[in-house]
């Protein structure tokens, strides 16, 4: 039986003594800036802040990543490094895991595989891999928790409200009390490793028809909340192969490919993944195919949701505001003002853009990498304007995968046809059908239905 491990006070307080240094250092400067006039070097305390927070293992450099896709959660200097934020904390030895196997799969654990590397063949942001071997033969990847984790979070949850309070003083036109509420639940999702299996079960459903996406598969009498093992897939990290310069071909069907991973999902079964970083893809042999890994920050979404986000799509589409004071409705915006709406029409049109033109073209046509920011800043500006708004907590994740899946397809310089491939997606898209199609997987998956 797994060790009993919760969050305590003093792991707490440990943590928060590691974090509030950085936390409060954005918070002192920039409102240093903004309110008394001070000069800071931004950029330099944002280089600071992305070398204290990429030494620590947990959420607080999984948030920083967030944080650093949704337009105006930080100022430019701090979004920008801590975009650059991967897993690199060292890895626990061979005691650590050692103690940690036994108290998930009993003392005898080491009989249960046929091998089992010493050495981390990666770092996660909640634990570590070792690749192993089962006695049948099959290849295994162990993702094993760190300790303690559960006063990690708390800790880092505690760090991310306060700095995302004092932000918001510095600039009220944001209210992001309901995505911090999104951040937090989903956070504490990623503690328990039983429910991940869960999710890489329904992944593994959901995407059975789409041979360019391959997911790992739980072994389940080897998973517990604080350890997964999964079949160990075999492929190379997506910037290893991008820096080798493929043909256009090659990188066209690995973005078609992310494409399908996320949005199969997201348009037929009402689910999206919700951590798109590079360091949860990975190219296959054939060069045409991906590996999607980290199930850890999964959303399902209710029908309706997604019939929302295709009705903001044809708003844009056909210049109809009524069609988007509906859509922004359902995507859980309240109380919108016209002249508010128009402003994050902005933002829609930035984000749907590339699926109007039924053409072949890069994801991005203007020749400006700062661009989405651009667009960002200027709805900022209209927002201060019109008096801010609420930001819905169905709003984080979806936003996240669109920015975050954008900067991929324009790192692999893709062209495609966004356009048909959107369409494909929203044929067979009616709430009723798309209603059956979720019940159903979720409950071959054992994965609680919306709420």
């Amino acid at each position: 039986m797994a060790e009993r491990e919760g969050s305590t006070l003093f792991g707490e307080v440990r943590r928060m003594v590691r974090t509030s240094g950085a936390v409060t250092g954005i918070a002192a400067r920039v409102a240093g800036a903004r309110f008394l006039g001070l000069k800071t070097d931004r950029a330099a305390h944002a280089e600071d802040l992305k070398a204290i927070l990429g030494g620590l293992k947990g959420p607080m450099m999984k948030v920083a990543q967030f944080l650093s896709t949704v337009p105006d959660a930080l100022p430019e200097e701090y979004a920008r490094e801590l975009s650059q934020l991967q897993s690199n904390a060292p890895p626990m030895g061979w005691a650590f895991v050692k103690r940690r196997m036994a108290a998930e799969l009993g003392p005898d654990w080491e009989a249960k595989f046929a091998a089992f590397g010493r050495e981390a063949s990666a770092a996660a942001s909640l634990g570590q891999v070792h690749r192993a071997t089962l006695p049948d033969g099959t290849a295994v990847a162990c993702k094993l928790q760190y300790p303690d984790m559960p006063s990690v979070v708390e800790a880092d949850l505690k760090q991310l409200r306060l700095a995302m309070q004092l932000y918001r003083r510095m600039d009220p036109s944001l209210d992001n009390e309901d995505a911090y509420a999104e951040l937090q639940a989903r956070l504490r999702e990623e503690l328990d490793y039983l429910r991940e299996a869960a999710h890489q079960r329904l992944y593994g459903i959901m995407l059975r028809d789409v041979p360019e996406v391959h997911v790992p598969r739980p072994i389940l009498p080897l998973c517990t909340r604080r350890l997964l093992t999964m079949t160990w897939l075999e492929g190379r990290p997506l910037m290893a192969r991008l820096a080798e310069d493929p043909p256009l071909e090659e990188r066209n069907a690995y973005a078609r490919a992310l494409f399908l991973g996320w949005y199969v999902p997201f348009y037929r079964y009402g689910v999206i993944h919700g951590d798109p970083h590079l360091g949860n893809y990975q190219v296959r042999a054939d060069g045409r195919s991906i590996n999607l890994l980290d199930f850890g920050t999964i959303r399902v979404f209710p029908p309706s949701f997604v019939g929302g986000v295709i009705l903001l799509y044809e708003a844009v589409r056909d210049g109809d505001e009524d069609k988007a004071a509906e859509a922004y409705r359902i995507w859980g915006f309240r109380d919108l003002k016209r002249e508010t709406m128009q402003v994050l029409s902005l933002w829609a049109k930035f984000l749907y853009e590339p699926l109007m033109q039924d053409r072949v073209r890069p994801i991005q046509e203007v020749e400006d990498p700062a661009y989405g920011r651009k667009v960002a800043e200027e709805v900022h500006r209209g927002l201060k304007r019109t008096g801010g708004v609420r930001i819905p907590r169905e709003f984080p994740l979806m936003d996240r995968a669109a920015i975050g899946l954008g900067s991929v397809f324009l790192r692999l310089r893709a062209q495609l046809n966004w356009h048909r491939m959107f369409q494909d997606l929203i044929a067979d898209c009616g709430a009723e059908a798309l209603a059956a199609r979720q019940a159903a997987a979720l409950a071959e998956a054992g994965v609680p239905a919306p709420g």
